[in-house]
């Protein structure tokens, strides 16, 4: 297993407890050993029971095995937060979700939940079970997407849960605000993930760099140093925030290239 990148290292005033659901690989990976190399201590949730042990060795935590979308499955998890960390425990970092790529057309009933359910649901149970293990406050974040904010390709669906992750963030960071819990969410671009990174060959990397306004697309330490900044006391005035991680190009119109010439100037494109 590749060693994970350098993260840059946060702050934590006390000591800083944390619960990552979906931290077997990836970012959720990369973010055990950013809040690790910040001086946390990482409870590794993952449904594979392998991948969950194998970042706690790394980062010196401890591993659960959870099916995340299960309700029961989450109070087990919360109940050893607080079993292991108190009541007082710093905070959740969710990264679990899994696009189903395909036309909204070839979507029916039960990929429609399965799709809400690996997206929703598990940051629903998190929020609701979680906050109540939180009784000193702390801090949430949540992995959102930028489907969620522009339309992507064969995303919709994901996309529409995704969108309903950031409002459900927004309202979250409201509701528990005066309990001194900040929730907050990023929403990366396209990251060369383990999973992306086997379905998507380097010639369609390639081809994506050049959309990409920074010319290349994330790593997953590109994201876990910003979920490291929510996560610290560098963001103690920060919730209900939804930060866009990809490398500008929501930013970009998805236009043909304009011509310049004698019928089609820049000062008369100005007009």
């Amino acid at each position: 297993m590749a060693k994970p990148e350098s993260t840059p290292v946060g702050d934590f005033s006390n000591p800083a407890r944390f619960v990552v659901l979906g931290a077997g690989q990836g970012i959720g990976r990369q973010t055990c050993h950013a809040l690790a190399q910040a001086g946390a201590t990482v409870l590794c949730v993952d449904r594979d029971k392998e991948l969950a042990g194998a970042v706690a060795d790394e980062v010196k935590g401890e591993a659960f095995e959870a099916d995340v979308v299960n309700r029961d499955h989450m109070n087990a998890v919360f109940a050893r937060a607080s079993e292991r960390f108190g009541h007082a425990f710093s905070g959740i970092v969710d990264i679990v979700g899994i696009a189903d790529v395909r036309p909204l057309s070839d979507i029916d009933d039960s990929a429609w939940s399965r799709q809400f359910d690996v997206v929703l649901r598990h940051a629903y149970l998190a929020i609701q079970i979680g906050a109540g293990a939180m009784v000193a406050g702390g801090s949430m974040v949540f992995v959102s997407s930028m489907a969620g904010t522009v339309s992507v390709e064969n995303q919709t669906v994901y996309g529409t849960a995704k969108a309903a992750l950031n409002h459900l963030v927004r309202c979250a960071a409201h509701e528990f605000g005066p309990r001194a819990i900040r929730v907050n969410a990023v929403a990366p671009g396209f990251v060369r993930t383990p999973r992306l990174l086997a379905a998507l060959d380097e010639s369609f990397w390639a081809k994506l760099d050049e959309y990409i306004p920074l010319r290349r697309a994330a790593t997953p330490a590109d994201i876990a140093k910003a979920i490291l900044f929510l996560s610290s006391d560098m963001s103690t005035c920060v919730t209900g925030t939804v930060l866009t991680i990809d490398g500008g190009v929501s930013t970009v119109a998805a236009l043909p290239t304009i011509p310049l010439g004698p019928k089609a100037s820049a000062r008369e494109l100005k007009a």
